[in-house]
């Protein structure tokens, strides 16, 4: 049986890595989650028998070495994390504690014969983009939001421990990600919430920054295939889309597809953060997961049908 754990297990992206993790026969999950930015309800209300929630803050060393020394895992998943642009920047000492996180896992890893870390990086370490697409081996990393030096810290890490430790990593950077379970503060959960309340749906600037968008089942069948294949052995893989879109026209296709007399009203530029252009280079993506990826229009019709049978 393999004894896995998931950090930061009650977020979007990761709460479902982890159910989808307990579903393949031999597996045992275990998730911590501080419920800071996570929330239980994410998670089945009965769990079965192989998946675990432990109401855990992994930055403090004494609450997260418990859990390692009474499961003695053999692979973690390190997903916790303060994330959001707006919240991080808000936040930017909230962010760095962060790596106190992350040194406690790899501690723990190390010590307690952990096979292999997976780490929850971001698309942010870019910063501006200098070279498009933006690649894992080519593109410079160069921003100076405190959320994305705290992402290349712990890339660094991750290297560090393997060349000393021979701990095992693989780092996922992380594109913009969607799907039903997104928090309500995230651009497509914002803008699919106002149109289907015909609100104003608000842009920074005009809007013409461009973004791509990976459905959630992309993002987990990638990455779960990396684990379970052996594959991005102590390397780096975008996990995104490389379908570009302005955020007005995002704004536009949501108001198409739900039939909404929003209208789209445009703010201030944010003062930092929001990146003119990102789009990444998923050559290595499209290996791993070995078919088409789904279309934007696709996937935020069975988010609405979804929506729908909730109702």
């Amino acid at each position: 049986m393999a004894r896995i754990l998931v950090t930061g297990g009650a977020g979007f992206i990761a709460s479902d890595l982890a159910i989808t993790l307990a579903s393949k026969p031999g597996n045992d999950v275990t998730v911590v989650d501080n419920l800071l930015t996570g929330d239980r309800r994410k998670l089945p209300a009965e769990l079965p028998p192989n998946l675990h929630f432990i109401k855990c803050d992994v930055n403090r060393y004494e609450d997260i070495s418990a859990v390692f020394y009474a499961n003695r895992f053999e692979h973690v998943f390190h997903y916790a994390a303060v994330v959001g642009v707006k919240r991080t920047i808000e936040n930017p000492v909230m962010v760095l504690r962060d790596i106190d996180g992350l040194r406690n896992i790899l501690d723990l890893s190390k010590n307690t014969g952990v096979k292999r870390v997976l780490y929850s990086s971001s698309s942010e370490v870019y910063g501006e983009p200098v070279e498009i697409p933006q690649n894992e081996r080519t593109t410079p990393l160069n921003s100076k939001l405190p959320y994305a030096i705290v992402k290349n810290i712990g890339e660094a890490f991750l290297r560090s421990y393997h060349k000393e430790y021979g701990l095992d990593y693989t780092v996922f950077r992380f594109f913009n990600t969607y799907g039903p379970k997104q928090s309500k503060d995230f651009v497509v959960s914002k803008f699919l919430r106002a149109a289907l309340a015909n609100d104003d749906i608000t842009l920074y600037g005009d809007g013409l920054q461009t973004r791509t968008f990976c459905f959630i089942d992309d993002n987990i069948d990638a990455c779960i295939n990396a684990y379970e294949q052996g594959e991005v052995m102590n390397d780096v893989v975008n996990i995104g889309s490389d379908a570009e879109i302005t955020i007005k026209e995002l704004a536009e296709l949501i108001i198409e597809i739900t039939g909404s007399r929003s209208r789209i009203v445009h703010l201030p530029p944010l003062e930092e953060g929001d990146m003119t252009r990102r789009m990444p280079d998923i050559t290595r993506m499209r290996q791993l997961l070995g078919r088409d990826l789904l279309p934007l229009r696709t996937g935020l019709e069975r988010i609405l049908a979804l929506a729908t049978v909730a109702r």
